[in-house]
């Protein structure tokens, strides 16, 4: 198919109808048919069932349990060194660089501005000035599992309502504004080296978006952005160390953080088109002595 009808079609497709029908199928629990369904797409995208913690693929009930199926212990070392951060997720680096004017890159000749990424909050947008960010893209083959880069306490997650568009790179390199036109769920979290953004970018046919302290947060999809304000410390404050699970995706998307300035930096050979797998180094911080007050002085 030509690609212009294949961007032309995402325009005027029913994407939120195609979106509850595919979630729906996915949840089904149909015996062998199911089976057959998963079978089929382990051949067509390579997955190494090897690596997951099952490896039957008649021991998953709905293809949903099958899609965000857990890795086995040790499929995915977490890198140790504490000035390191890990890659969230097993997926392919779409683009990555400086938040330059509060801008991003999405594809060549495509920007977008942060604080639409961030739900219009420009006080927050603001914290991610001349820092970093990168997207990643979780396609089919993918585990869809998204985990933290670095310990942190969560502060705030955001729901914001938009678009299923495609995320692939296609239609990222000629649909403007795509991942600020999403819907998106956005997490903000304080770490050692000041804030940092993990968002995850719903798409055409993904299910839904989760995260494991709120459970499913779309769908149902709601037409006005939701946000939910989390404590520092104490009980009920919600710490994530390193390497553990933060969220998932049934069907799948893109990921995307944002990293304050002069905190931390990309590990060599990190590029687009870089493939990446979770745990593995992502980023080392700039100066371990620096205090997020120092960096945001910086």
């Amino acid at each position: 198919m030509h690609d212009n009808l294949k961007i032309g079609l995402q325009y005027c497709a029913p994407k939120q109808t195609l979106t509850q029908l595919a979630g729906k199928l996915a949840s089904l629990k149909a015996g062998k048919l199911t089976t057959t369904v998963i079978r089929w797409f382990i051949r067509r995208y390579g997955i190494d069932m090897n690596e997951a913690r099952n490896p039957d693929p008649a021991a998953y009930a709905t293809f949903n349990d099958f899609f965000v199926r857990e890795l086995k212990e040790g499929a995915r070392p977490i890198d140790e060194d504490a000035q390191t951060l890990c890659h969230p997720a097993d997926a392919c680096v779409s683009q990555l660089g400086p938040v330059t004017a509060g801008q991003l890159i999405q594809a060549k000749g495509h920007t977008y501005e942060a604080v639409e990424l961030l739900g219009g909050d420009a006080e927050l947008a603001a914290q991610f000035d001349d820092g970093l960010f990168a997207t990643l893209y979780l396609s089919p083959k993918d585990y869809h599992r998204v985990h933290m880069p670095c310990d942190a306490t969560l502060r705030q997650m955001i729901y914001v309502p938009g678009e299923l568009f495609s995320v692939n790179p296609l239609t990222a390199q000629n649909v403007p504004n795509l991942f600020a036109r999403n819907e998106r769920v956005v997490c903000i979290f304080d770490t050692d080296f000041g804030p940092m953004a993990q968002v995850l970018v719903g798409a055409t046919i993904v299910g839904s978006i989760e995260t494991v302290w709120a459970g499913t947060i779309t769908p149902p999809r709601s037409p006005r952005v939701h946000r939910w304000d989390y404590p520092a410390d104490g009980e009920q404050a919600i710490t994530l160390k390193k390497g553990e699970e933060m969220g998932r995706f049934k069907l799948g998307s893109t990921v995307i953080n944002l990293f304050p300035k002069a905190a931390v930096e990309f590990v060599e050979g990190l590029e687009p088109t870089t493939p990446t797998l979770m745990g593995s180094a992502y980023a080392r911080r700039l100066n371990a002595d620096a205090t997020v007050a120092d960096i945001a002085q910086a």
